[in-house]
């Protein structure tokens, strides 16, 4: 009886491979429409996101220049488009053109007498969660120190609580209202201690640590903090 001719594994493998060829060449013909869609969406989505990222950076830089324009305005006396340009800064993209155009404004009607105006401004930076931190607590202290006079001693305590810790950035002054804030309350042996902390703390600034020792040894407690800081 015959045999049937013996298939080489080599043959198997050259019809799978014009097979898959052949699938291949089928797939692009029957979806190569798709595919080059699909490219050129894909080459402007890229395209347009370096556009978006490009313009973005050129807005944040010409802002900044018009805060520059609006500052050297300012300080020639001449604060009559300054409301309206800082208004329009304060909507920018860029948090920090953003933030430091409403910390601007915010002096600008601290110069105009409206101490209302200016408190509601440092309050929305505080309580704006989308702010970097730095501005954030920057906008409380300043604007804690802005009402202190009507505000109860404990609210300014609770408040700036945060930042009264040796090593935060703004424990000088933040130290400084709550123990004011502490003396209002009858508690002068702790404002005393605190005064005396900052007193002696290299972190703040020698103004702030002299007048704090001068403060501390007037309600009974020596620092020794007078002597010269010490070379950076």
């Amino acid at each position: 009886m015959a045999q049937p001719p013996d298939i080489s594994e080599t043959f198997v493998r050259e019809v799978d491979e014009n097979l898959r060829r052949d699938q291949l060449r089928d797939f692009f013909k029957a979806y190569s429409s798709w595919i080059i869609a699909g490219v050129v969406l894909f080459l402007a989505a890229s395209g347009g996101l370096i556009w978006w990222q490009q313009h973005q950076v050129q807005r944040a830089e010409a802002e900044v220049e018009q805060l520059a324009q609006i500052y050297k305005d300012v300080g020639s006396g001449d604060m009559s488009k300054a409301p309206q340009q800082l208004d329009e800064l304060a909507k920018s993209g860029s948090k920090a053109v953003r933030a430091s155009a409403l910390f601007a404004r915010a002096a600008v009607d601290l110069q105009q007498n409206d101490a209302k105006a200016a408190g509601s401004i440092y309050k929305s930076i505080a309580d704006d969660s989308g702010m970097p931190k730095p501005y954030r607590d920057a906008a409380l202290v300043r604007r804690v120190a802005l009402e202190f006079d009507n505000l109860q001693p404990q609210d300014v305590v609770a408040q700036l609580e945060p930042l009264t810790k040796p090593g935060e950035p703004w424990f000088g002054t933040a130290g400084e209202l709550t123990a004011l804030a502490l003396i209002k309350q009858g508690k002068k042996q702790q404002a005393a201690q605190l005064f005396a902390t900052i007193a002696k703390d290299a972190g703040v600034p020698q103004p702030i640590r002299t007048r704090a020792a001068q403060v501390a040894g007037s309600l009974g407690v020596d620092t020794n903090a007078a002597s010269p800081p010490q070379a950076q």
